[in-house]
């Protein structure tokens, strides 16, 4: 089973509850996308109504599966300034519970890839929280660690997780 991605798709009042569904759903799942278990949907809103408003410069980029339901999002980010207009950040890089572990992240992370070498950058970077392995996970998509802070992210008093970057370079 594949993904139909599409990139910037109209954010109508029905997607944006879509993701923000998702969204939900991937925290209460322990995804470290922002939230720590249990988030209700009218926690998540007003974050996701914040980045839906950064559309623009920022783009939104969506894995739907066939049945048509969205399974797979991310945000590339755009990070306003002129020195840095070569790469941009990937946020909130989710795949709904339901459809885990069929290798939708891959494609999520393949895709994203393939529209910014069409973009001409140069690279892409992301943070991930410490703690969940996913460090392995990007590193499969060739992505490397950059950079580390340990217990930057606090989730609950004394579980303190390293706030890590991950880099993929696009110029080779």
């Amino acid at each position: 089973m594949s993904l139909r991605f599409v990139l910037d798709p109209e954010p109508t009042p029905a997607l944006r509850e879509e993701v923000t569904a998702l969204w939900t759903e991937v925290s209460n799942a322990g995804g470290a996308v922002g939230f720590v278990p249990p988030v209700a949907a009218a926690e998540v809103r007003p974050v996701a109504e914040r980045q839906f408003g950064a559309l623009g410069p920022d783009r939104l980029l969506v894995g739907f599966e066939p049945g048509g339901r969205v399974a797979a999002v991310l945000f590339f980010e755009d990070m306003r300034f002129g020195l840095m207009d070569h790469w941009r950040m990937l946020k909130r890089v989710m795949v709904h519970p339901d459809f885990q572990g069929r290798g939708y992240g891959a494609l999520l992370l393949a895709e994203a890839e393939r529209v910014a070498r069409g973009w001409g950058l140069a690279g892409l970077r992301l943070t991930l929280r410490g703690g969940h392995g996913l460090e392995e996970f990007y590193g499969r998509s060739g992505y490397v660690e950059v950079g580390r802070v340990p217990g930057a992210i606090r989730v609950a008093p004394g579980d303190d997780r390293d706030d890590v970057t991950m880099w993929l370079d696009l110029r080779a």
